[in-house]
């Protein structure tokens, strides 16, 4: 399949015009909106429904209110802007590219090695902060301005935010901080689409009356049409007249602006009330209907003036895993749960978090006492099953990470069994006070970290969890399991729900491996004990979760080529193992690996190491983690995995370097 992207010249072309400035930018706009479409139809995923809620707002302040264009990125006396949500970034990039910021090759390799970063990455030139970790941005950007008035420097600072976001506290702490800091350098605007990951707000934790709300701190509070240039006009106007508060627009926008069928509500209405639009890439036939859609609006304004119509430039779609000769999912990260999907893709998406969300259900059923809390993600984290088939035990607390962990921490004081469900790099850090504080009531809770490891690595390092072992191991009264596959969850949620006397942790991998693990078929959960996928006298690989299972398996496949036999254990307890067995495994290898999907700090493998240390079972042997050093990369899976070295065939290299291999 092609795409076409519209070049920086007709964009220049468009200023040039002499017609009504309003309708420039709304055509601009326009435009963007096709090149950030296009390029997320080429990345496979991203975020489109609020890239194009916001971007009439971000096209007038680029193009017309920051004073960026004139003084230059690098001056000190610059405006800064940038969006605290962050998953709006494709339209940003869109914007950076239509000025001549980024490069046709940056916005063609979003969510790449070396491209463009799934969230805002300061190393890109135009991104003023990294985001993407909700409820940040106020506090961060009330940093900037104070520093510019401390620092004598010109400019203000303008931060957007979601609507959603604003369920997150530290927004409230941030407001009255603005207030009693005398911050008068600092606009905030909210792109208040109305919608969050795929249901409206209003039904997930409503926001109220936000301009009373936001009043009462002492903001200067406007609320305007977010698509409305000429009203965009005259707000940034009057705001520069206000010099005693911090000021704060409630934009209403429309998620999904400018394709029919991805505006809200039109797009509810046609997905029995959630919205498809919010992450993930469109399918060819839906790409082509909005891309056209948007393209025809452009050329009918432009031959309606007497001028010709755009000239695109025309290039392949780049398949995210060409050079790899294993499939994996090439969406990168999950779909809005009503977003098309094809269905190949189907079978192999997802499904240790599928099996999870059925056996919840099947728990729910005998255990009344189980309730299931969510932050915004019920759909990503497959929990649907349970919240249509209990819904009185089911219980929403939007995104507020550490709300929820503490309301499940009263839950358990009274009798419940609360599993608390959100992705591993914000539910492990976000809430690790609350979960510690909760781990000393003695009263157990399940957590369920979705999302956890290096892959899916699209979203960038916001998303990518690779911290969360070492953060939770840490805690007393905690035990952390990894399940491999679908047979191995429902064992894991078992256990954790009829058996384990501690706090669970689940560590899932939200998207699949190339292959489905296979355990012997006489396999069951034993506390502290593995299982041996591949059997091999001349060392010993220990791994966990699909993702790197399946690399440690490749790996053995590969070295067996060479005579090499690796052995290859499934180890799912994280923090745990039975010495015996853990004695009896090792006892036969004088090499011993260990996998990581983590951090080289705190993981399984130093966990290993020092349980065979202590045991004195490490005298004669060499041991060595792989694992992900420095930050997680951005790109595909297979891109990501070779960068840290640690796809099947680099981990073979090393190991027979390692064990002096020819």
């Amino acid at each position: 399949m092609k795409i076409n992207l519209i070049p920086v010249k007709e964009f220049t072309r468009i200023l040039q015009l002499d017609h009504d400035f309003y309708t420039e930018l709304e055509v601009i706009s326009d435009m963007c909106r096709a090149n950030a479409l296009a390029m997320v139809k080429n990345a496979g995923s991203g975020h489109l429904g609020s890239s194009f809620s916001s971007m009439d707002i971000v096209t007038w302040l680029y193009y017309k209110e920051l004073n960026l264009l004139e003084l230059g990125f690098d001056s000190p006396h610059r405006d800064i802007y940038f969006s605290s949500k962050g998953h709006d970034v494709p339209g940003l990039y869109a914007i950076l590219f239509s000025i001549g910021i980024l490069s046709e090759d940056q916005i063609l390799n979003l969510r790449r090695i070396g491209g463009l970063d799934g969230h805002p990455d300061v190393k890109i030139k135009g991104i003023e902060a990294n985001s993407g970790s909700l409820g940040m941005g106020i506090s961060k950007g009330r940093g900037m301005a104070w520093a510019k008035r401390k620092l004598n420097l010109n400019g203000d600072v303008y931060v957007m935010t979601g609507d959603g976001e604003f369920q997150e506290g530290q927004n409230f702490e941030a407001l009255q901080s603005c207030v009693q800091q005398s911050i008068t350098n600092l606009v905030v605007i909210m792109d208040h689409n109305k919608v969050q990951s795929d249901r409206p707000v209003e039904k997930i934790i409503s926001l109220g009356d936000l301009e009373a709300k936001i009043t009462s701190f002492g903001w200067h509070v406007v609320r305007i049409n977010g698509h409305d240039f000429a009203g965009l006009d005259n707000t940034f106007r009057e705001l520069k007249m206000i010099t005693d508060k911090p000021k704060f627009i409630i934009a209403d926008t429309i998620k999904g602006k400018g394709v029919s069928f991805m505006e809200h509500p039109a797009a509810l209405l046609d997905n029995n009330g959630l919205y498809p639009w919010h992450a993930g890439a469109p399918d060819d036939e839906s790409f082509i209907k909005g891309y056209n859609q948007i393209i025809n609006r452009v050329n009918e304004y432009l031959t309606g003036m007497g001028y010709s119509t755009l000239e695109t430039t025309e290039t392949d779609i780049v398949k995210s895993y060409s050079n790899s000769p294993r499939v994996y999912n090439e969406l990168g990260e999950p779909l809005s749960s009503a977003a098309p999907l094809n269905s190949n893709l189907k079978q192999n998406s997802e499904y240790i978090v599928e099996a999870f969300g059925k056996a919840l259900v099947e728990q729910g059923a005998v255990r009344q006492d189980l309730l299931v809390l969510d932050a915004d993600l019920s759909s990503d984290c497959r929990l649907r099953y349970f919240e249509n088939e209990f819904p009185n035990r089911f219980i929403e607390n939007g995104i507020a990470e550490q709300d929820m962990v503490s309301m499940a921490g009263g839950l358990a004081k009274m009798g419940f069994l609360p599993v608390v469900n959100s992705f591993a790099s914000f539910l492990a850090s976000r809430a690790n006070e609350q979960i510690y504080n909760n781990c000393t009531e003695n009263n157990k809770i399940i957590y369920a970290c979705h999302y956890a490891g290096l892959i899916p690595a699209g979203p960038g390092k916001s998303h990518q969890s690779i911290r969360d072992i070492s953060l939770l191991g840490a805690l007393p009264n905690i035990e952390i399991i990894q399940p491999c596959n679908p047979d191995e969850t429902r064992m894991v949620l078992n256990y954790c729900v009829n058996t384990a006397i501690e706090n669970c942790v689940i560590r899932m991998n939200i998207s699949p491996s190339p292959r489905v693990i296979t355990l012997p078929e006489s396999y069951c959960l034993i506390k502290g004990q593995g299982v041996i996928l591949r059997e091999g006298k001349d060392a010993l690989l220990f791994a966990y979760g699909p993702v790197m299972l399946n690399e440690a398996l490749l790996a053995a496949e590969i070295l067996a080529c060479k005579g090499f036999k690796l052995e290859v254990v499934n180890m799912p307890w994280l923090n745990f193992a039975d010495i015996g067995w853990l004695e009896k495994i090792t006892m036969q290898h004088s090499q011993i690996f260990v996998l990581e999907d983590h951090s080289q700090f705190g993981g399984l493998g130093e966990f290993l190491m020092m349980q065979l240390t202590r045991a004195n079972l490490l005298e004669h042997n060499n041991f060595n983690i792989f694992a992900i050093d420095g930050f997680p990369a951005c790109g595909s899976p297979a891109e990501a995995l070779n960068y840290h070295g640690l796809d099947g065939e680099s981990l073979a290299t090393r190991i027979k370097i390692l064990h002096h291999v020819k």
